[in-house]
């Protein structure tokens, strides 16, 4: 699975790259729109084939035309947003029931948080774990697993970015300074008194928040930061995604894969990297596997294997809904982390300041490895701990998961009983120091009530003029 794979751009040949992608938004709005009546026809074909009243739903002819039918209505339908479908975990051996709270708002960001109603409160501790998900093509509720396995002993909130071609131009840019601005107005808001974990793409700006608030001695820095697969140091096992993105130089993908959103969506003319490009290239990495799974759908429509069928849909609903990202944001990105190396050299710039990894020191650093990651090789996410010389030994880990690929290190059963509990044990020796016992968490105010008033950190101002902060009241 390719989540944060910047360099999936659509493949043009290198004679004739002349700014082609231009035009794509609006061919593709209008071959999308074409195809709206073969589609509703396709889908009131499958009702009616799939009618037990009808003779032919119970033959092999009927059922072999009813999956065709909902084979090309699933493979031209535009697939929204997924829900999070997370209505209970089960911590502290009860069934709780979880209610998902919007507690922070900005244009291209909400900030969710999975409140836990208990019956009778916790005894252990259970720290706030801010989960920041990847902008990279794919919703937040890709991390659906990640935040699952880590809701039975933590109070988790996660960053749910907003799809670029909503948001009006009036909001203005998203550039990668103005994803730092908005996880240090997050960490803001939450007082200090959390850990994050950045999965895969998100290491990047997680580190340059965090360097920026340690450089200034800002008090509300988080008090660990889990990095997991991320691209920290891409020089370290360059992947094809590095040597992609290398090869083909910064100005290619400013030619061959920015265009504008069309009318008809609230960011009409923004300019963005488009989620069906994006698509294409996560697909095409793996195309005969996708291929090959809508084939077995097909089968398993006519033998009537409804299980099979209900995980392809489950599966595909999730991957095949996209968003667009803002060009200046993917942009700085590529350049930044797979062309320049910018972070770990000491030169990536945080608007107008440079951001130094060293000054990070009172934060507690975990990373976390696949080893058959083929999107971020092994050692890129480690090589946080090379450029953060000043955190303590016992402020530091380092796991690498054997037998799983980029999306292992986040979802999946190894995940859950392999990593998950290393990190939780991480989180809590943070949170008690060495000598310490557990006691019941006491109360504290949490960020239930959305802010919708003007925040100086997600401003366009130089850095500078953000410090020194004064303690919220």
């Amino acid at each position: 699975m390719a989540i944060g794979e910047f360099a999936s751009a659509l493949r043009l040949p290198r004679q004739g790259d002349v700014g082609l992608s231009t035009p794509l938004y609006w061919m593709y709005e209008m071959g999308y729109a074409a195809l709206n009546p073969s589609r509703a026809m396709a889908d009131a074909s499958r009702a009616v084939l799939n009618n037990p009243i009808n003779p032919v739903s119970h033959t092999t002819l009927g059922k072999s035309m009813a999956a065709a039918c909902e084979l090309f209505e699933r493979t031209t339908r535009r697939y929204g947003k997924p829900d999070w479908g997370i209505t209970h975990t089960v911590a502290n051996g009860q069934s709780v029931p979880v209610h998902v709270n919007t507690v922070w708002r900005r244009p291209f960001c909400n900030l969710l948080h999975f409140e836990r109603a208990f019956e009778y409160p916790p005894r252990q501790p259970q720290p706030r774990l801010l989960i920041v998900a990847p902008v990279s093509g794919h919703h937040a509720t890709l991390l659906r697993g990640t935040v699952e396995a880590m809701l039975p002993t933590h109070d988790v909130y996660v960053t749910d970015w907003v799809d670029a071609k909503l948001v009006p131009l009036t909001e203005g840019r998203f550039s990668l300074s103005d994803y730092v601005d908005y996880l240090i107005s997050i960490f803001h808001r939450m007082g200090g008194d959390c850990h994050v974990m950045a999965v895969c793409q998100p290491a990047v700006p997680v580190m340059m928040a965090v360097a920026r608030m340690e450089a200034e001695e800002d008090p509300f820095v988080p008090k660990s930061m889990i990095l997991m697969g991320g691209p920290i140091d891409t020089r370290e096992a360059p992947t094809a995604v590095n040597a992609m993105a290398k090869d083909r130089g910064i100005d290619w993908f400013k030619r061959t894969v920015l265009t504008t959103v069309p009318w008809s969506h609230p960011g009409a003319m923004r300019e963005v990297y488009p989620g069906f490009l994006q698509l294409n290239g996560f697909m095409s990495m793996n195309m005969d596997r996708h291929l090959q799974a809508h084939w077995d759908l097909f089968h398993h429509l006519v033998q009537g294997d409804g299980d099979s069928a209900e995980k392809h849909r489950d599966f595909y609903d999730e991957y095949l809904a996209v968003m667009d990202l803002t060009a200046e944001f993917y942009i700085e990105t590529v350049e930044n982390v797979f062309i320049t190396h910018a972070l770990p050299k000491g030169e990536i710039m945080h608007h107008s300041q440079v951001v130094k990894p060293d000054a990070i020191h009172r934060v507690a650093l975990m990373t976390v490895e696949g080893e058959k990651d083929d999107i971020s090789g092994i050692g890129q996410t480690k090589a946080a701990h090379k450029i953060c010389p000043r955190i303590p030994e016992d402020k530091r880990a380092h796991y690498e998961q054997p037998g799983v690929g980029h999306y292992g290190v986040f979802n999946g059963s190894r995940f859950r009983s392999e990593i998950a509990p290393r990190i939780a044990d991480f989180i809590l020796s943070q949170e008690l120091p060495r000598g310490a016992t557990a006691q019941a968490p006491s109360a504290r105010p949490a960020a239930e009530a959305v802010e919708d008033g003007p925040d100086v950190f997600a401003l366009n101002n130089k850095v500078t003029a953000f410090y020194p902060r004064v303690a919220p009241t």
